[in-house]
Protein backbone atom coordinates (compact mmCIF):
# COMPACT_ATOMS: atom_id res chain seq x y z
CA UNK A 1 0.00 0.00 0.00
CA UNK A 2 1.31 3.46 -0.91
CA UNK A 3 2.41 5.71 1.90
CA UNK A 4 0.99 8.81 0.17
CA UNK A 5 -0.68 11.20 0.72
CA UNK A 6 1.41 11.66 3.85
CA UNK A 7 1.17 14.17 6.68
CA UNK A 8 4.50 14.69 8.44
CA UNK A 9 4.29 16.00 12.00
CA UNK A 10 7.48 17.73 13.16
CA UNK A 11 7.41 17.77 16.95
CA UNK A 12 10.54 19.87 17.25
CA UNK A 13 8.81 22.64 15.28
CA UNK A 14 5.60 22.30 17.27
CA UNK A 15 7.39 22.44 20.61
CA UNK A 16 9.29 25.51 19.46
CA UNK A 17 6.01 27.27 18.65
CA UNK A 18 4.30 26.12 21.84
CA UNK A 19 7.22 27.30 23.96
CA UNK A 20 7.01 30.71 22.29
CA UNK A 21 3.27 30.99 22.95
CA UNK A 22 3.63 29.99 26.60
CA UNK A 23 6.49 32.49 27.00
CA UNK A 24 4.49 35.38 25.49
CA UNK A 25 1.58 34.62 27.78
CA UNK A 26 3.64 33.97 30.90
CA UNK A 27 5.34 37.35 30.53
CA UNK A 28 1.86 38.92 30.66
CA UNK A 29 0.70 36.86 33.66
CA UNK A 30 -1.46 34.60 31.49
CA UNK A 31 -1.71 30.80 31.59
CA UNK A 32 -2.30 28.81 28.42
CA UNK A 33 -4.94 26.20 27.78
CA UNK A 34 -3.37 24.22 24.94
CA UNK A 35 -6.11 23.47 22.42
CA UNK A 36 -5.54 20.19 20.58
CA UNK A 37 -8.50 20.10 18.17
CA UNK A 38 -6.39 21.41 15.26
CA UNK A 39 -4.54 18.06 15.34
CA UNK A 40 -7.72 16.01 15.77
CA UNK A 41 -6.60 15.46 19.35
CA UNK A 42 -3.33 13.77 18.38
CA UNK A 43 -1.98 12.36 21.64
CA UNK A 44 1.59 13.46 20.93
CA UNK A 45 0.37 17.02 20.25
CA UNK A 46 -1.20 17.01 23.72
CA UNK A 47 1.99 15.76 25.34
CA UNK A 48 4.04 18.41 23.51
CA UNK A 49 1.79 21.15 24.83
CA UNK A 50 1.99 19.83 28.39
CA UNK A 51 5.79 19.57 28.14
CA UNK A 52 5.99 23.18 26.94
CA UNK A 53 4.05 24.54 29.89
CA UNK A 54 0.34 24.54 29.03
CA UNK A 55 -1.61 24.56 32.30
CA UNK A 56 -4.65 22.85 30.77
CA UNK A 57 -5.19 20.63 27.73
CA UNK A 58 -8.37 21.63 25.93
CA UNK A 59 -10.57 20.47 23.09
CA UNK A 60 -14.11 20.77 21.77
CA UNK A 61 -14.32 17.00 21.31
CA UNK A 62 -14.61 14.66 24.26
CA UNK A 63 -13.01 11.74 22.40
CA UNK A 64 -9.87 13.83 21.87
CA UNK A 65 -9.58 14.56 25.57
CA UNK A 66 -10.02 10.87 26.33
CA UNK A 67 -7.06 10.13 24.03
CA UNK A 68 -5.00 12.77 25.80
CA UNK A 69 -5.63 11.20 29.18
CA UNK A 70 -4.95 7.70 27.86
CA UNK A 71 -1.66 8.98 26.43
CA UNK A 72 -0.53 10.03 29.91
CA UNK A 73 -1.39 13.73 29.99
CA UNK A 74 -1.52 14.78 33.64
CA UNK A 75 -2.66 18.40 33.19
CA UNK A 76 -6.31 19.22 33.87
CA UNK A 77 -8.53 18.58 30.84
CA UNK A 78 -10.94 21.22 29.59
CA UNK A 79 -13.99 20.86 27.35
CA UNK A 80 -14.26 24.06 25.32
CA UNK A 81 -17.50 23.36 23.45
CA UNK A 82 -20.67 23.69 25.51
CA UNK A 83 -21.51 20.03 26.20
CA UNK A 84 -24.45 18.10 24.85
CA UNK A 85 -26.74 16.97 27.65
CA UNK A 86 -26.25 13.40 26.42
CA UNK A 87 -22.47 13.51 26.99
CA UNK A 88 -22.40 15.19 30.41
CA UNK A 89 -22.04 11.98 32.49
CA UNK A 90 -18.98 10.98 30.47
CA UNK A 91 -17.63 14.54 30.33
CA UNK A 92 -17.48 14.92 34.10
CA UNK A 93 -15.61 11.63 34.34
CA UNK A 94 -13.01 12.75 31.80
CA UNK A 95 -12.78 16.54 32.19
CA UNK A 96 -11.83 18.75 35.09
CA UNK A 97 -13.15 21.97 33.51
CA UNK A 98 -15.76 22.93 30.93
CA UNK A 99 -17.05 26.12 29.32
CA UNK A 100 -20.75 26.60 29.97
CA UNK A 101 -23.46 28.90 28.67
CA UNK A 102 -26.66 26.89 29.16
CA UNK A 103 -28.46 26.71 32.48
CA UNK A 104 -29.93 23.28 31.69
CA UNK A 105 -26.42 21.90 31.15
CA UNK A 106 -25.19 23.35 34.44
CA UNK A 107 -28.06 21.71 36.33
CA UNK A 108 -27.33 18.42 34.58
CA UNK A 109 -23.65 18.67 35.54
CA UNK A 110 -24.62 19.24 39.17
CA UNK A 111 -26.90 16.20 39.13
CA UNK A 112 -24.36 13.94 37.43
CA UNK A 113 -21.51 15.15 39.66
CA UNK A 114 -23.58 14.58 42.78
CA UNK A 115 -24.17 11.03 41.62
CA UNK A 116 -20.44 10.35 41.24
CA UNK A 117 -19.26 12.52 44.13
CA UNK A 118 -16.72 14.24 41.85
CA UNK A 119 -16.73 18.05 41.70
CA UNK A 120 -16.53 19.80 38.34
CA UNK A 121 -15.17 23.26 37.49
CA UNK A 122 -17.01 25.51 35.06
CA UNK A 123 -16.21 28.74 33.25
CA UNK A 124 -19.29 30.75 32.35
CA UNK A 125 -19.14 32.13 28.83
CA UNK A 126 -20.15 35.71 28.04
CA UNK A 127 -21.21 36.64 24.51
CA UNK A 128 -19.59 40.02 23.84
CA UNK A 129 -20.98 40.31 20.33
CA UNK A 130 -19.47 37.48 18.29
CA UNK A 131 -22.86 35.74 18.62
CA UNK A 132 -21.81 32.16 19.10
CA UNK A 133 -22.04 30.69 22.61
CA UNK A 134 -22.41 32.71 25.78
CA UNK A 135 -24.84 34.59 28.00
CA UNK A 136 -25.83 37.74 26.14
CA UNK A 137 -27.36 39.70 29.03
CA UNK A 138 -25.14 40.56 31.98
CA UNK A 139 -28.02 40.26 34.43
CA UNK A 140 -28.67 36.66 33.41
CA UNK A 141 -24.95 35.87 33.60
CA UNK A 142 -24.73 37.20 37.15
CA UNK A 143 -27.91 35.39 38.18
CA UNK A 144 -26.59 32.06 36.93
CA UNK A 145 -23.24 32.67 38.64
CA UNK A 146 -25.05 33.32 41.93
CA UNK A 147 -27.12 30.16 41.44
CA UNK A 148 -23.99 28.07 40.97
CA UNK A 149 -22.31 29.67 43.96
CA UNK A 150 -25.29 29.35 46.30
CA UNK A 151 -27.16 26.27 45.10
CA UNK A 152 -24.59 23.87 43.65
CA UNK A 153 -22.55 21.58 45.84
CA UNK A 154 -20.60 19.82 43.11
CA UNK A 155 -20.28 22.49 40.41
CA UNK A 156 -17.57 25.02 41.18
CA UNK A 157 -17.62 28.40 39.46
CA UNK A 158 -13.97 28.80 38.46
CA UNK A 159 -14.32 31.81 36.22
CA UNK A 160 -15.68 33.62 33.21
CA UNK A 161 -14.63 33.55 29.57
CA UNK A 162 -15.51 34.71 26.10
CA UNK A 163 -15.01 33.73 22.49
CA UNK A 164 -14.30 36.25 19.75
CA UNK A 165 -13.68 35.95 16.04
CA UNK A 166 -14.86 32.38 15.40
CA UNK A 167 -18.32 33.22 14.07
CA UNK A 168 -18.93 36.95 13.93
CA UNK A 169 -15.29 37.89 13.18
CA UNK A 170 -15.39 40.35 16.10
CA UNK A 171 -11.88 41.36 17.07
CA UNK A 172 -10.54 41.05 20.64
CA UNK A 173 -9.95 44.76 21.16
CA UNK A 174 -8.87 46.42 24.37
CA UNK A 175 -12.49 47.50 24.85
CA UNK A 176 -13.79 43.92 24.54
CA UNK A 177 -11.22 42.66 27.03
CA UNK A 178 -12.13 45.44 29.45
CA UNK A 179 -15.81 44.55 29.01
CA UNK A 180 -15.03 40.95 29.96
CA UNK A 181 -13.22 42.11 33.09
CA UNK A 182 -16.16 44.33 34.01
CA UNK A 183 -18.48 41.31 33.67
CA UNK A 184 -16.16 39.33 35.93
CA UNK A 185 -16.25 42.10 38.51
CA UNK A 186 -20.05 42.16 38.38
CA UNK A 187 -20.09 38.43 39.10
CA UNK A 188 -17.57 38.84 41.91
CA UNK A 189 -19.73 41.53 43.47
CA UNK A 190 -22.69 39.15 43.30
CA UNK A 191 -20.98 36.10 44.78
CA UNK A 192 -18.71 37.88 47.23
CA UNK A 193 -15.38 36.45 46.12
CA UNK A 194 -12.79 36.73 43.36
CA UNK A 195 -12.91 34.42 40.35
CA UNK A 196 -9.86 32.31 39.68
CA UNK A 197 -10.02 32.53 35.88
CA UNK A 198 -10.83 35.24 33.37
CA UNK A 199 -10.36 33.62 29.97
CA UNK A 200 -9.90 36.22 27.25
CA UNK A 201 -10.43 34.06 24.19
CA UNK A 202 -8.33 32.13 21.72
CA UNK A 203 -5.34 32.71 19.43
CA UNK A 204 -6.66 36.02 18.12
CA UNK A 205 -6.54 37.40 21.66
CA UNK A 206 -2.76 37.43 21.42
CA UNK A 207 -3.19 40.72 19.54
CA UNK A 208 -4.06 42.87 22.57
CA UNK A 209 -1.24 41.08 24.39
CA UNK A 210 1.20 42.05 21.62
CA UNK A 211 -0.08 45.63 21.74
CA UNK A 212 0.41 45.85 25.51
CA UNK A 213 -3.27 46.66 26.15
CA UNK A 214 -4.44 43.37 27.67
CA UNK A 215 -6.06 44.09 31.07
CA UNK A 216 -4.05 42.66 33.93
CA UNK A 217 -6.91 40.51 35.17
CA UNK A 218 -7.11 38.42 32.00
CA UNK A 219 -5.19 35.33 33.09
CA UNK A 220 -6.05 32.58 30.58
CA UNK A 221 -6.01 32.19 26.80
CA UNK A 222 -7.11 29.07 24.91
CA UNK A 223 -4.59 28.64 22.10
CA UNK A 224 -4.08 26.00 19.43
CA UNK A 225 -3.97 27.39 15.89
CA UNK A 226 -0.84 29.51 16.00
CA UNK A 227 1.14 26.72 17.67
CA UNK A 228 0.33 24.42 14.77
CA UNK A 229 0.64 26.92 11.91
CA UNK A 230 3.05 29.62 13.03
CA UNK A 231 3.11 32.53 10.56
CA UNK A 232 0.60 30.81 8.26
CA UNK A 233 -2.11 31.34 10.88
CA UNK A 234 -4.63 34.19 10.59
CA UNK A 235 -2.65 36.50 12.89
CA UNK A 236 -0.23 36.91 9.98
CA UNK A 237 -2.35 36.24 6.90
CA UNK A 238 -5.49 38.14 7.95
CA UNK A 239 -4.20 40.72 10.41
CA UNK A 240 -0.60 41.21 9.28
CA UNK A 241 0.86 40.61 12.72
CA UNK A 242 4.60 40.17 12.26
CA UNK A 243 5.18 39.02 15.84
CA UNK A 244 4.44 35.45 14.71
CA UNK A 245 7.12 35.56 12.00
CA UNK A 246 9.58 34.15 14.54
CA UNK A 247 7.54 30.94 14.67
CA UNK A 248 8.01 27.87 12.48
CA UNK A 249 5.64 26.94 9.67
CA UNK A 250 6.76 23.32 9.23
CA UNK A 251 4.96 21.68 12.14
CA UNK A 252 2.65 19.91 9.67
CA UNK A 253 3.66 19.17 6.07
CA UNK A 254 1.53 17.44 3.42
CA UNK A 255 3.28 15.27 0.84
CA UNK A 256 1.39 14.11 -2.26
CA UNK A 257 2.39 12.08 -5.32
CA UNK A 258 2.28 13.32 -8.90
CA UNK A 259 0.07 10.98 -10.99
CA UNK A 260 -0.11 12.89 -14.29
CA UNK A 261 1.88 15.56 -16.14
CA UNK A 262 0.32 17.40 -19.08
CA UNK A 263 0.35 20.73 -20.83
CA UNK A 264 -3.30 21.77 -21.09
CA UNK A 265 -5.48 24.85 -21.55
CA UNK A 266 -6.16 26.87 -18.40
CA UNK A 267 -9.81 27.52 -19.24
CA UNK A 268 -12.29 24.61 -19.46
CA UNK A 269 -13.71 23.91 -22.91
CA UNK A 270 -17.49 23.66 -23.35
CA UNK A 271 -20.65 24.91 -21.66
CA UNK A 272 -19.93 25.38 -17.95
CA UNK A 273 -22.17 24.31 -15.10
CA UNK A 274 -21.03 23.50 -11.55
CA UNK A 275 -18.01 21.63 -10.20
CA UNK A 276 -17.97 18.52 -8.00
CA UNK A 277 -19.00 20.61 -5.00
CA UNK A 278 -21.90 22.39 -6.67
CA UNK A 279 -19.97 25.63 -7.08
CA UNK A 280 -19.33 27.82 -10.12
CA UNK A 281 -15.63 28.69 -10.10
CA UNK A 282 -14.20 31.46 -12.24
CA UNK A 283 -11.34 30.51 -14.54
CA UNK A 284 -8.65 32.77 -15.96
CA UNK A 285 -7.46 31.96 -19.46
CA UNK A 286 -3.64 31.92 -19.29
CA UNK A 287 -3.14 29.84 -22.40
CA UNK A 288 -1.46 26.44 -22.46
CA UNK A 289 0.51 25.64 -19.31
CA UNK A 290 2.14 22.59 -17.80
CA UNK A 291 0.44 21.15 -14.76
CA UNK A 292 0.83 18.28 -12.33
CA UNK A 293 -2.10 16.22 -11.14
CA UNK A 294 -1.74 14.95 -7.56
CA UNK A 295 -3.38 12.05 -5.74
CA UNK A 296 -4.92 14.11 -2.95
CA UNK A 297 -7.97 16.33 -2.94
CA UNK A 298 -10.48 18.48 -1.18
CA UNK A 299 -11.89 15.45 0.61
CA UNK A 300 -8.57 15.41 2.46
CA UNK A 301 -7.58 19.06 2.95
CA UNK A 302 -10.63 21.21 2.16
CA UNK A 303 -10.07 24.50 0.35
CA UNK A 304 -7.09 24.89 -2.00
CA UNK A 305 -6.45 28.31 -0.48
CA UNK A 306 -5.24 26.55 2.67
CA UNK A 307 -2.32 24.57 1.18
CA UNK A 308 0.91 26.19 0.01
CA UNK A 309 3.45 24.46 -2.29
CA UNK A 310 7.01 24.51 -1.03
CA UNK A 311 8.37 24.35 -4.60
CA UNK A 312 9.13 27.84 -5.97
CA UNK A 313 6.94 28.70 -8.94
CA UNK A 314 4.26 26.08 -8.21
CA UNK A 315 0.67 27.26 -7.84
CA UNK A 316 -2.38 25.26 -6.77
CA UNK A 317 -5.07 26.15 -9.33
CA UNK A 318 -7.85 23.73 -8.51
CA UNK A 319 -8.99 20.49 -6.93
CA UNK A 320 -11.81 18.00 -6.90
CA UNK A 321 -12.51 15.56 -4.09
CA UNK A 322 -9.57 13.27 -4.89
CA UNK A 323 -7.33 15.25 -7.26
CA UNK A 324 -5.32 18.46 -6.99
CA UNK A 325 -4.11 20.46 -9.99
CA UNK A 326 -0.81 22.34 -9.58
CA UNK A 327 0.46 24.74 -12.25
CA UNK A 328 4.20 24.00 -12.63
CA UNK A 329 4.90 26.02 -15.79
CA UNK A 330 7.13 28.45 -13.89
CA UNK A 331 8.99 25.82 -11.84
CA UNK A 332 12.70 25.54 -12.61
CA UNK A 333 12.88 22.11 -11.03
CA UNK A 334 12.16 19.12 -13.27
CA UNK A 335 9.08 17.20 -12.13
CA UNK A 336 8.22 13.63 -13.12
CA UNK A 337 5.30 11.28 -12.56
CA UNK A 338 5.86 9.58 -9.21
CA UNK A 339 7.60 12.61 -7.68
CA UNK A 340 6.41 13.97 -4.35
CA UNK A 341 5.30 17.57 -3.86
CA UNK A 342 5.27 19.12 -0.40
CA UNK A 343 2.84 21.68 1.00
CA UNK A 344 2.77 23.86 4.08
CA UNK A 345 -0.60 24.11 5.77
CA UNK A 346 -2.90 26.42 7.68
CA UNK A 347 -5.40 25.72 10.43
CA UNK A 348 -8.38 24.30 8.55
CA UNK A 349 -6.29 22.08 6.26
CA UNK A 350 -4.43 20.58 9.24
CA UNK A 351 -7.71 19.92 11.00
CA UNK A 352 -9.11 18.07 7.97
CA UNK A 353 -5.94 16.17 7.10
CA UNK A 354 -5.49 14.81 10.63
CA UNK A 355 -9.07 13.53 10.51
CA UNK A 356 -8.83 11.95 7.04
CA UNK A 357 -8.60 8.16 6.99
CA UNK A 358 -6.97 8.39 3.55
CA UNK A 359 -3.93 10.32 4.78
CA UNK A 360 -1.03 8.53 6.46
CA UNK A 361 0.75 10.23 9.35
CA UNK A 362 4.48 10.21 10.10
CA UNK A 363 5.72 11.78 13.32
CA UNK A 364 9.31 12.96 13.64
CA UNK A 365 11.04 14.39 16.67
Amino acid sequence: MSKYPLLTVNHEALRSNMTQVVSWCRDAGIDVAGVIKVSNGMASFSLDYETCGAKWIASSRLEQLIRAREAGVKAPLMMIRVPMLSEIPEMIEVCDYSLESEFAAIKAIEEASAHTGKAHNIILMADLGDLREGFFELEELVDVAKYVEDKCDFVHLAGIGTNLGCYGSVMPTKEKMEQLVSYAEAIESGIGRQLEIISGGATSSLMPLFDGVMPERINMLRIGAVSACGPLEDLRTAYGRTEVDCMRDDGFILEAEVIELRTKPTHPIGKLGVDAFGQKPKYKDRGMRQRALLAVGRADFGDIANIFPEMPGAEVVGASGDHTIVDIEDCKEIIRVGDIMRFKLCYSSIMQLTASENVKVKEVE
